[in-house]
């Protein structure tokens, strides 16, 4: 697991018992680390700490989850993680539609949340993060490269972006139509065909002929398996 360093994380939830756990398994984790106990504070706080991340718990008296995720995305460049003590669909549609980036159901494994915060990280704030090693892969953001098994990749910039986000984003089903929102942007006016033709060539460039790499699960999409 990736350490990274230097990213500010805020803690919101009403539990002393979560955020004393949190606070210690990520402050040893090297992230910069500030709590807060109610929806309020939380929004005041944020102001002034400029977290990079906020991992926000949904059920809190007063201003609960909901709202502060709604406040914090009007104001603030964060990504958010909404956590919640019930599988409630319409909770996570909910915090999903106000902005947040994932969803976790409390209890979770600290080794999944760490996971989940570095994911967002790479995706938000490419530029803190430098190189990324996922696997076989190795990501330069800043070079504009991936490499390979070792190997540079010849890649144009939708493909290296469009390999990027799967990488990134490796064991989780992406749709077509998420792909487009991320790769090409939610103004596409194409075809959606369009993500199996890059699909394609990406798999040629892989030499993945057997589909083990980037595996297709129809009707749901693409997921990468590293």
């Amino acid at each position: 697991m990736q350490k990274l360093k230097g990213i500010k994380i805020l803690l919101v939830d009403d539990e002393p018992n979560i955020l004393q756990f949190l606070e210690m398994g990520l402050q040893e984790e090297g992230f910069e680390v500030q709590t807060a106990q109610d929806g309020m504070a939380a929004v005041t706080l944020a102001k002034q700490f400029q977290p990079h991340l906020v991992i926000l718990d949904v059920m809190m008296p007063g201003m609960d989850g909901f709202e502060v995720c709604r406040m914090l995305k009007k104001t603030e460049n964060v990504a958010i993680i909404m956590l919640t003590a019930k599988d409630e669909v319409d909770d996570r549609v909910k915090g999903l539609t106000l902005g947040a980036d994932d969803y976790m159901m409390k209890p979770f494994s600290f080794e999944e949340l760490l996971a989940r915060i570095q994911a967002r990280i790479r995706n938000q704030f490419p530029n803190l993060v430098g190189e990324v090693v996922i696997g076989a892969f190795r990501i330069d953001d800043r070079r504009k490269e991936i490499l390979y098994d070792q190997l540079v990749l010849e890649l144009s910039t939708t493909e290296y972006e469009l390999l990027k986000f799967m990488v990134l984003n490796q064991g989780l089903v992406l749709s077509k139509s998420k792909i487009l929102d991320k790769v090409w942007g939610y103004d596409f006016g194409g075809d959606e065909n369009i993500v199996e033709v890059y699909i394609r060539s990406l798999r040629e460039k892989l030499n993945d002929k057997e589909h083990r790499l980037i595996r297709t699960l129809r009707g749901a999409g693409y997921r990468v398996d590293v």
